[in-house]
């Protein structure tokens, strides 16, 4: 790996750690009364590093980024649901990156939903309850603008940036 590889990613795995803390800072709850709810800010960088370095690169920034705020946060539950979420999360937009019918914005739409699906997978198992199940729909409501807007951040970065930032043909 190149010296210019590896800054860039830890210089992009300390943005997406800032902006997961940023995240925690807006009172989301007030608005939307669901626990675990996130706008999902620290996806930009995620998205970023997918279309822009390589998929081992993104998978090294968003394990990190999760890693960290696990460590800082003192949340060691919280980071089975970030990293299950995470990566199903990363696997779906990955394979979604790959359709030439998707742009990032449906990237990122299908790749909030990935993560909604480990994390309610992941607290299936830790509760040992299906029951958990029903909170499915709710929670891909919400994910589907968060992504949006995730993806429309993503798309102007990536075309500020020179990105391919491809839209919907």
């Amino acid at each position: 790996m190149k010296t210019k590889d590896l800054t860039t990613m830890a210089i992009l795995t300390a943005l997406a750690f800032a902006l997961s803390w940023v995240e925690r800072l807006i009172p989301l709850e007030m608005i939307i009364p669901l626990p675990g709810v996130k706008l999902g800010l620290a996806n930009t960088v995620t998205l970023f590093a997918l279309y822009r370095l390589s998929l081992p690169a993104a998978l090294l920034i968003l394990t990190a980024r999760c890693l960290l705020s696990a460590l800082f946060s003192g949340n060691m539950t919280g980071l089975a649901f970030s990293l299950a979420g995470g990566l199903l999360s990363m696997l779906v937009m990955a394979a979604a990156k790959r359709s030439r019918h998707l742009s990032v914005y449906g990237v990122s739409v299908l790749g909030a939903a990935g993560h909604n699906c480990g994390q309610i997978l992941t607290a299936m198992l830790l509760m040992h309850s299906a029951y958990i199940w029903g909170y499915l729909p709710y929670l891909l409501l919400i994910g589907t603008a968060c992504g949006a807007a995730t993806g429309a951040v993503s798309a102007g970065v990536l075309r500020a940036l020179g990105g391919r930032a491809r839209s919907a043909a």
